[in-house]
């Protein structure tokens, strides 16, 4: 299985989140990338290659232009204003505000389109953020091509980004963008697998009205987990999507069984719409020593789940989303490849 990487994702390095202990480093750093990479050569995965530099046409047949004209130009307004720090909104959108008009300032802006404390831009972010999309841009080309699988590693991750807000670490929704290139170059019917621990929210509203791309999540309860707002079972999907979007969340401290069986409810649902290729979004914040998230998995869990994956025998991209468990998530992640790769 090939890897896609690339160097620049360490050019985004957040300088902290909100959290309920007050303002502390942040979970999603660069060191997640380079020990999955490691991890990807020490077992002898497959070539690594760089990603190819894509147009963003491919970004915006997902998000909207006013949203990727902030994430590029918003360290060059912030530092006009003579601001230094971290690039993030200090008021959040909320019921009873318009939605239908942009504030035409960098502040209101950040505002309409940034919805959490987690997820600030630095001076550098955009080339980091561009380069990840090209990752999954450049895996997706590989099954394209006709490959069989491939995996973008991609940081920062995407799934939390809908198609006109961004959070959760995520800017651009790279597995969406991803599932519309295969879309826009002869795949009929796409399945997007979530896996991470935490609900893909941002895919989930991108396809919500539409049937050519299914959506399955499993994830954690949102009752008690973030995003807390979306994700729950009684979300079907809408208009000509009804039927389209499943989600399977699970309570704290699921361990294999109960997760086994929900993967496998997945699974068939996705067997049952047939797609022509399947995208995962490759979370491994499911593990028991994750310190922001609540399953219980293990390390020869994640073989199994690929090889619970492979019995679709779909082209397979994966694209990497969380894991902070940051010693463990190279072993994590790749087992879940391997997994796939001895199924």
């Amino acid at each position: 299985m090939e890897t896609i990487f690339n160097t620049q994702h360490a050019l985004h390095h957040s300088p902290g989140e909100l959290v309920g202990d007050g303002y502390v480093p942040a979970f999603e750093k660069p060191e997640r990338a380079e020990l999955i990479l490691a991890r990807v050569k020490e077992v002898g995965l497959g070539k690594v290659s760089a990603p190819i530099e894509h147009d963003l046409a491919d970004v915006l047949r997902i998000h909207d232009a006013g949203m990727v004209e902030l994430l590029r130009t918003a360290a060059a307004e912030w530092a006009a204003l003579g601001r230094t720090g971290p690039i993030a909104p200090f008021t959040w959108a909320t019921r009873g505000m318009r939605e239908d008009r942009i504030p035409r300032s960098l502040n209101g802006r950040l505002s309409y389109y940034c919805f959490d404390a987690g997820t600030p831009l630095t001076a550098t972010s955009w080339e980091a953020i561009k380069a990840s999309a090209d990752t999954a841009l450049t895996a997706a080309g590989r099954l394209i091509g006709g490959a069989g699988s491939a995996f973008a590693l991609c940081r920062p991750p995407g799934h939390h980004a809908g198609s006109d807000h961004y959070g959760g670490y995520c800017f651009l929704n790279n597995a969406a963008i991803a599932a519309q290139k295969l879309r826009d170059n002869g795949a009929g019917r796409v399945a997007i697998l979530d896996v991470d621990y935490h609900h893909g929210n941002g895919t989930q509203q991108i396809f919500y009205h539409r049937d050519d791309v299914l959506v399955v999540n499993l994830h954690g309860d949102p009752d008690s987990e973030y995003p807390f707002r979306l994700g729950y079972a009684d979300e079907p999907g809408a208009g000509a999507g009804e039927g389209f979007n499943l989600n399977l969340p699970l309570p704290p401290g699921t361990a294999w069984a109960g997760y086994e069986a929900a993967l496998r409810q997945g699974i068939a649902r996705i067997a049952a719409f047939a797609p022509d290729a399947l995208v995962v979004s490759l979370g491994v914040d499911t593990y028991k020593g994750d310190p922001i998230s609540h399953f219980k998995l293990d390390h020869d869990d994640y073989l199994r789940l690929g090889g619970i994956v492979k019995t679709l025998n779909k082209p397979t991209l994966f694209v990497m989303e969380g894991g902070y468990a940051v010693a463990e998530i190279g072993i994590n992640a790749v087992n879940v490849l391997s997994g796939f790769l001895g199924g």
